[in-house]
């Protein structure tokens, strides 16, 4: 069954009302997850957007059809190892563990539960939404927030340029754990998003499983939400969010731009990006490319 079929064919775990924004990356991506997963499901979700709309949903009524629990912001995947060791000591490998959780989450509070969970190799699919930063409160800047974006803690003025730091790249940091499965996800290449997810669910029958999934937001990010598809298909293109995947101890890229496009194409789609100067884009599109010839090395 091609992908669009398993698609069409799948349940929607995720109630049609919901208070995410409108053209929301995250609430994409989790139906996707879960239509994929299925019901014999058991989801984490930390605060932030995902626990608002997809937990809480609409009107005080579960946002999902399977059973979610809100941890606290730092300690997704330790909540999630005692509930997969439970399931396991049950004999009931057959239950997905999943913990969908954004970048403030994964990168910043709670990396510190995800690397040891990542070490102990608990059998888990461990799933980051990566908007860029605490959209749910906001818009704080997270690690993984662009060096250059203008947040409501990174504002651009007399003093401050947006964000002085570059980004956390957390698929590498994740490979480096030699975990069972990684890979980068994006909403604008949907075949190789429900691949990755089918791998990782499998994967994480065996151990730990991580995906990071490029999660545009419209509100927080700045631009119309009926284009959040380009937003992720240009990111894709430019290569400042490649495609790749850590599979039985190798790494790999999946989409190779031969003729990338300049990563100029994408930031000017987002308000949080309209301040830069040209030598603020060459110094980004130096990091995208530095991080690819990385990439290469390591593949």
């Amino acid at each position: 069954m091609n992908y669009i079929d398993k698609l069409k064919f799948s349940k929607d775990l995720v109630t049609p009302g919901m208070s995410a924004c409108q053209g929301c990356g995250g609430e994409l991506c989790l139906r996707r997850v879960l239509q994929i997963a299925g019901e014999n499901s058991v989801i984490a979700i930390p605060p932030g957007c995902m626990a608002g709309a997809g937990v809480v949903g609409w009107n005080f009524d579960n946002g999902l059809k399977v059973p979610v629990h809100i941890p606290l912001l730092d300690n997704t995947a330790s909540f999630l190892s005692g509930v997969s060791q439970m399931y396991q000591r049950k004999g009931r490998e057959d239950v997905n563990i999943i913990a969908f959780a954004g970048d403030g989450a994964t990168a910043d509070c709670g990396f510190q539960s995800l690397t040891g969970a990542a070490e102990r190799g608990e059998h888990m699919l461990y799933i980051c939404y990566d908007n860029e930063g605490y959209m749910n409160t906001g818009f704080q800047r997270s690690s993984t927030t662009t060096k250059g974006s203008k947040t409501s803690t990174t504002p651009v003025g007399s003093v401050l340029k947006g964000k002085s730091q570059s980004k956390k790249y957390m698929p590498l940091i994740m490979t480096m754990h030699n975990i069972e499965y990684m890979a980068t996800l994006s909403p604008s290449n949907m075949k190789d998003f429900v691949e990755k997810i089918e791998k990782g669910l499998e994967a994480s029958k065996r151990g730990f499983a991580y995906l990071h999934i490029f999660s545009p937001c419209p509100t927080g990010w700045g631009y119309p939400s009926n284009l959040g598809i380009e937003v992720a298909r240009k990111a894709v293109k430019s290569n400042f969010f490649p495609l790749i995947e850590f599979e039985n101890g190798k790494l790999k890229i999946n989409v190779e731009n031969k003729n990338p496009i300049g990563v100029g194409e994408f930031l000017k789609l987002s308000n949080k990006f309209k301040h830069l100067r040209d030598e603020d884009i060459a110094f980004i599109q130096e990091e995208v490319n530095s991080r690819m010839e990385l990439i290469k090395k390591l593949a």
